[in-house]
């Protein structure tokens, strides 16, 4: 009979900690920039750490050049836990604004340096060392671990996330942990929706020097519109009773996460931000057409009908006629709740290993979590980062945190996979 415990496992991972920061530091030095690089040298360094790790893995895509890897272990019956991570990385751009090599993993006193240490490499790292130091124990499963590594979520997921959970791969999961950076005291537990609004102005041409009196300018008449843009940001989603807590923590740590006074109302209004414009095609032509697209970031309880009747208020208060718009719908909002086996454990846990109140809350953004929770899968992420230098120069990540990303992903899969 299998007796091997779950302060066992955590005396091993603890153990085993420089074997972890060793491995930051090699992914980072594989470089997998994305769109302009390739992924398959980190694709096949994955492979080969199963490998040697004794896990049975397979490559599946639907791009050869955006491969996934997917590998389980455990038994077939009972609790099933889905670990997705990326390993893509954005491109590290101009080097001279870099204080060392992006790609030399760097080792300090106290922290790893260079291109995708926060996002995502540490907590790809996190998963791949959780999953060997759980098979390395002996620890019997009462269920599995199911490992998806994408490369193609910086320019999208088309090929990686997104594909996987279209094509079933998540099929019968239970919980699913991604390792994407968040702050230590914080579990993304749910994210805004997404659409975009796009908004066409027919005007009628004429010579410019006749502007004030011949022609029909399209962009004036669209600037027209968008000075109502604040209709879409007075909607305020809809929660139940059970989810007011959350929203209240959420808006909290989007206030002290952010620093800015009342910046806790992204969380339950919409965003809307004129992200695009373009217009006319010469100065001295009156323009006959603009188009602008809106970025709408919708809150829990929000739909795409409600954004709809928002942007016919808006063309009716312009008093303008020839406007059209097209809506692009991207998502719905999606949460898991904070009575989930999954927050549960990641909470108990990670407050256990830093010795701090974590509170679960809701991302103003979206990322793929979005696919799994689509699905009906408990999601969240909980990942080692300092959040300030991802996607810029200087990226970099605490040593003290990865190890504790580490030790807090193997205890959570311990209680969920029934390791006492």
């Amino acid at each position: 009979m299998n007796t091997v415990t779950r302060n066992e496992v955590w005396d091993l991972a603890k153990s085993r900690k420089d074997e972890l920061i060793g491995l930051v530091s090699r992914l980072i030095q594989i470089p997998s920039e994305n769109p302009i690089g390739s992924q398959r040298e980190v694709i096949d360094f994955v492979e080969q750490y199963l490998t040697d790790a004794g896990i049975g893995w397979e490559e599946v895509s639907c791009n050869p050049a955006h491969p996934n890897v997917l590998a389980k272990m455990g038994s077939d019956e009972g609790f099933s836990v889905i670990l997705n991570g990326h390993v893509d990385v954005v491109p590290a751009g101009d080097r001279a604004q870099w204080k060392w090599d992006p790609f030399g993993g760097e080792i300090t006193d106290t922290q790893i340096l260079g291109r995708g240490t926060s996002d995502m490499k540490a907590g790809v790292a996190g998963l791949l060392f959780a999953m060997k130091v759980i098979k390395d124990s002996g620890a019997e499963l009462k269920g599995n671990i199911r490992l998806h590594i994408v490369s193609d979520e910086e320019s999208g997921s088309e090929y990686g996330t997104n594909w996987l959970c279209a094509q079933g791969y998540a099929k019968d999961a239970d919980a699913v942990i991604i390792a994407e950076p968040t702050s230590n005291w914080t579990i993304e537990s749910g994210q805004k929706g997404g659409l975009h609004v796009i908004f066409k102005a027919i005007g009628c041409s004429a010579h410019g020097s006749l502007g004030n009196y011949k022609g029909d300018n399209a962009i004036l008449k669209l600037g027209k519109v968008l000075a109502h843009v604040e209709k879409l940001t007075k909607i305020e989603g809809h929660y139940p009773e059970d989810l007011l807590e959350a929203l209240a923590d959420s808006q909290m740590v989007a206030e002290k996460e952010l620093g800015i006074p009342g910046a806790g109302q992204v969380i339950n209004h919409v965003s809307a931000n004129v992200g695009l414009i373009s217009g006319g095609t010469r100065p001295n032509m009156v323009p006959d057409y603009c188009e602008a697209t809106i970025d709408c970031r919708l809150p829990y309880g929000v739909d795409h009908e409600e954004i709809e009747r928002t942007v016919k208020e808006m063309i009716s208060a312009a008093g303008v006629e020839g406007v059209e718009y097209e809506l692009q719908w991207k998502s719905e909002a999606n949460v898991t709740r904070n009575d989930s086996a999954l927050v549960k454990a990641i909470r108990k846990n990670a407050e256990a290993i830093w010795g701090i109140k974590v509170y679960p809350a809701w991302q103003w953004a979206c990322s793929d979590a979005r696919e799994y929770r689509f699905q009906g899968i408990p999601t969240i992420q909980y990942g080692p980062s300092n959040t300030e230098g991802i996607h810029a120069p200087n990226e970099n990540v605490d040593i003290e945190d990865v190890a504790n990303a580490g030790q807090i992903y193997v205890l959570t899969l311990c209680d969920l996979l029934g390791v006492e």
